[in-house]
């Protein structure tokens, strides 16, 4: 939800129309806060949804049927950031064509080298794998194929 701020933050320098043709996906807190700021820009198209993993099918069709000189805008923690900019490279997207803010909680998603398994939402250092359950030191090694950081064992 902290991703709305950056867009209302931007939307305060931007001239009229800007988001005539922009499309907004959001992933809003449980209290839907900034909803109604963020359709109150009137963009082509706005999406609500409940987690990344709703919102994702939704980000690849648009993806997909993109034009050329499209222009992505990312903002939020680095886990949505990271996720979303996979599925932008994914589909062609080229890295230069994207712009991102970080907003928000710090927390990370790492994965783990030993079992390749993905821990979500990491503030911690060391932190314990969800899959395997080795002891990881979280590396600033930031996989963009992965959209994730490396944690490696710590007490190998």
């Amino acid at each position: 939800a902290e991703g709305a701020l950056a867009i209302t933050d931007l939307a305060a320098k931007a001239p009229d129309g800007f988001f005539a043709d922009a499309h907004i996906i959001f992933i809003p807190g449980h209290d839907r806060k900034h909803v109604a700021a963020l359709e109150a820009l009137k963009p082509a198209q706005f999406y609500q949804g409940p987690s990344f993993a709703s919102a994702l099918p939704r980000l690849k069709h648009t993806l997909a049927n993109a034009h050329m000189g499209l222009r992505l805008y990312l903002a939020g923690t680095e886990g949505l950031i990271g996720q979303a900019m996979q599925a932008a490279l994914e589909a062609g997207i080229d890295h230069t064509s994207i712009q991102t803010e970080h907003r928000g909680s710090l927390a990370r998603r790492v994965q783990c080298v030993h079992c390749k398994g993905i821990t979500e939402n990491v503030t911690t250092q060391p932190a314990t794998c969800s899959h395997c359950g080795l002891l990881l030191l979280v590396r600033d090694h930031y996989s963009r194929r992965l959209a994730a950081f490396q944690g490696v064992c710590i007490n190998a």
